[in-house]
């Protein structure tokens, strides 16, 4: 069958998908999920359940008869829950122009692996758990081991470890390598291109869009209701006997109603007593567990907060073995504020957490409209070309289409500083 393409147009398809990915930052950061075929994610409704990380148990002595238990095999919902397109109206001159061509799908591509890189952007720094607060600004060195420090104590793996730098925060931290005298040629890089070597056991990347948080605004907010803390489970019970899958990587917690509508998502918190431990041995790492809130309801007076906070009070051993905090707050606990300053976020996280899922979606061309399709080369992320004729006025309507999901599987693996925190 003879192609409905001109040349101009499968030429500069063609050199848009090769070059898709070359722009990626967060999307080449995270990890690539695409276990199912097209025709088994329908029946899904896009929508996975994945894996998390599984913490095993130890106990002392010969006799384990009361430590014998099922597997608690945690999972979490991902979707395909984006679809972008650039959609223009070509003339048929325009038509002619090979040069126009591959400018308007160079201008799309550009916008749209925008709109992939600031989904997994925004998944991370909105929901990522730990929250490092320097009061300082950007440094260097110090800035990144610290998160380095917040990671190891509780125990996320040290491979695999990326941190992204907002632009203007990365100045002070080219800054600092360029002026130091004893690191060749990382210090030369630093200073010649402003170019951020790995620091901390970090892949340190420049982000030149990090979303800026604004100050929390829940004044004096405190806990109220005793025990209130989480029991993992890899699935509920309905009232009619199913067994479904159950999302742990979220609690909530009843505060007091007073401030509460000051409260944002993405904002971060501590409460008193309530430390984190080691995701592994569970020691106390001596310091107060950061928590970010997800949601507010007003109305309950609830904020569901990352991660889960799960104290074992309840002695089972599915919370022994996911235990992530020393204590249950108690009743009256104030919640203390950490975002006191408006300022980037600046994520870091374990790659293992962070997934970017490639969608999918059928265009034909016996539908009336003529079709290309292709797949970026690494991720696979479906694109289409897709061009409509109008006899009116001999234009044609012309649209680029790509299809995708994002999931953090761990809030706890996962995490962002803010700078200036007065």
């Amino acid at each position: 069958m003879p192609s409905s393409f001109f040349k101009e147009e499968r030429v500069a398809f063609t050199k848009m998908v090769s070059s898709f990915e070359d722009q990626f930052s967060y999307a080449e950061a995270a990890t690539l999920f695409d276990e199912l075929t097209p025709e088994e994610m329908v029946y899904t409704r896009d929508r996975v359940w994945v894996d998390t990380p599984m913490i095993g148990s130890s106990y002392d002595g010969f006799d384990q008869t009361s430590n014998f238990d099922g597997l608690t095999e945690l999972v979490v919902p991902a979707s395909v829950g984006f679809h972008k397109a650039s959609p223009k109206t070509l003339s048929s001159k325009n038509l002619r122009n090979a040069r126009a061509m591959q400018r308007w799908m160079d201008a799309g591509k550009t916008k749209l692996g925008s709109d992939v890189n600031a989904a997994v952007r925004r998944r991370v720094a909105m929901e990522a758990a730990i929250f490092t607060r320097r009061t300082v600004a950007p440094s260097g060195y110090d800035d990144l081991a610290l998160s380095q420090a917040q990671m190891d104590e509780i125990g996320v793996p040290a491979e695999d470890r990326i941190a992204f730098v907002g632009t203007r925060a990365s100045i002070g931290m080219a800054s600092n390598l360029a002026g130091r005298q004893t690191m060749g040629e990382a210090s030369l890089s630093a200073y010649q291109r402003s170019k951020l070597i790995d620091i901390a056991n970090f892949e340190v990347f420049r982000d030149d869009q990090p979303i800026r948080l604004q100050p929390a605004a829940g004044g004096v907010t405190s806990v109220n209701g005793a025990n209130q803390y989480w029991e993992p489970a890899a699935y509920t019970t309905e009232p009619d006997g199913e067994q479904v899958n159950r999302d742990n990587r979220y609690s909530q917690l009843v505060v007091s109603a007073a401030n509460i509508g000051g409260v944002k998502p993405g904002d971060a918190f501590t409460i008193p007593g309530v430390n984190a431990v080691h995701r592994i041995s569970k020691q106390d790492t001596g310091q107060l567990q950061t928590f970010r809130v997800i949601a507010v309801n007003t109305t309950t007076n609830t904020l569901t907060i990352a991660p889960s906070l799960i104290s074992n009070q309840g002695n089972t051993i599915a919370g022994r073995e996911y235990q992530n905090v020393t204590a249950t707050p108690a009743n009256g606990a104030a919640l203390t504020w950490l975002n006191t300053t408006v300022a980037e976020l600046n994520p870091f996280f374990s790659r293992k957490a962070v997934l970017l899922l490639p969608g999918s979606f059928k265009v034909d061309q016996g539908d009336g409209w003529a079709v290309m399709k292709a797949t970026t080369p690494k991720f696979g992320l479906p694109i289409t070309y897709t061009r409509q004729g109008n006899i009116n006025d001999l234009a044609i309507k012309a649209r680029l289409d790509i299809d995708f999901g994002t999931a953090l599987l761990a809030p706890d693996m996962a995490g962002v500083t803010m700078f200036n925190q007065a």
